[in-house]
């Protein structure tokens, strides 16, 4: 009793010292936010500039150039991964209001990023390569592209907020629910307690949802390296620096996930997670639905916008 008092004791506290340690660097965060912006942008035009001229290397038949080709595509996904973007955002969200194990926060994120990869492939290859559309033609798609994909952003945190609501109606009891089966233990490996429960029912729809709205919207930085390489004739290559780049930045988010899955536990062994508190899970995932909808317009309306000269000349080419 003594220690559970101390625990409760200490609770007010806690709390009061981790709301003022986020405050602290969410104002240190916004006092520097322009500056930070600034050096990620700097930093990715000039490793993008590096990728194009290991390319011509490449294209001259110094293929020392493919090394270093894909180690810088790797630290450049890295950099897109730590600088602002839509995919840290979803994983934060997402992980911060559901309870999910350590494969699905290590899984779902990683596979999200590489489909991003993926996206921009394909974005390539069927317009550039299929339809052979022109630099401003490719531009006014990639614009349309980016715009779907935060449609689809909003989409799904309005499926996660009608998850929410419908985990709120009260439910109806059967006959089956009022006489149990058997006796729940450790051992009875029915799925209907504990981790099992996290793994079963509707989830898989959300972590496809994480998966799709991730990668839905590619990377610029690997479109840009793929209409490259697709111009100099090396396209394996191009796909190679591509995939590199995915994994370095779903590496980087499989690493932030994993740290807001631990801090979401913490704070929920802190806290308790009694019945009393039970109200609070469909709360945060409505407020988490709602986040990523605003989130999702501010994306939607800050789109860059098209360029009839091709998109290589914001890229830093």
């Amino acid at each position: 009793m003594t220690t559970q008092r101390l625990a409760r004791d200490w609770r007010l506290p806690t709390a009061g010292l981790m709301a003022l340690g986020i405050l602290l660097a969410a104002f240190t965060l916004h006092a520097h936010w322009n500056a930070f912006i600034q050096w990620c942008l700097a930093t990715q035009i000039t490793l993008h500039r590096y990728l194009v001229m290991y390319l011509l290397q490449l294209n001259n038949h110094q293929y020392a150039g493919g090394l270093w080709l894909l180690t810088g595509a790797f630290f450049y996904g890295v950099l897109h991964a730590i600088g602002p973007g839509h995919g840290k955002f979803i994983v934060t969200t997402y992980l911060s209001t559901n309870k999910e194990s350590q494969l699905a926060a290590r899984v779902v994120p990683f596979l999200g990023s590489l489909m991003q990869g993926v996206s921009a492939i394909l974005f390539v290859f069927i317009l550039a390569v299929g339809f052979n559309l022109a630099s401003g033609d490719l531009s006014a798609s990639r614009w349309y592209v980016e715009k779907i994909s935060a449609v689809m952003i909003g989409a799904f945190g309005a499926f996660v907020i009608y998850q929410a609501l419908k985990s709120l109606r009260p439910r109806r009891l059967t006959v089956h629910a009022l006489k149990p089966l058997h006796q729940h233990d450790e051992s009875c490996g029915c799925g209907h307690h504990g981790v099992g429960a996290a793994l079963n029912g509707e989830n898989w729809k959300i972590r496809l949802g994480v998966i799709l709205a991730i990668g839905a919207r590619p990377c610029s930085g690997a479109i840009m390296i793929l209409m490259f390489s697709n111009a100099l004739g090396i396209v394996t290559w191009g796909i190679a620096a591509v995939m590199t780049m995915s994994l370095g930045t779903a590496l980087s988010i499989m690493g932030l996930s994993l740290a807001v899955r631990y801090a979401r536990e913490r704070t929920v062994a802190l806290f308790g997670g009694g019945s009393h508190l039970s109200w609070l899970v469909p709360v945060a995932k409505i407020v988490g639905g709602i986040v990523l909808i605003l989130f999702a317009t501010v994306l939607f309306l800050t789109v860059i916008p098209i360029s009839a000269n091709g998109d290589y000349i914001a890229a830093g080419c």
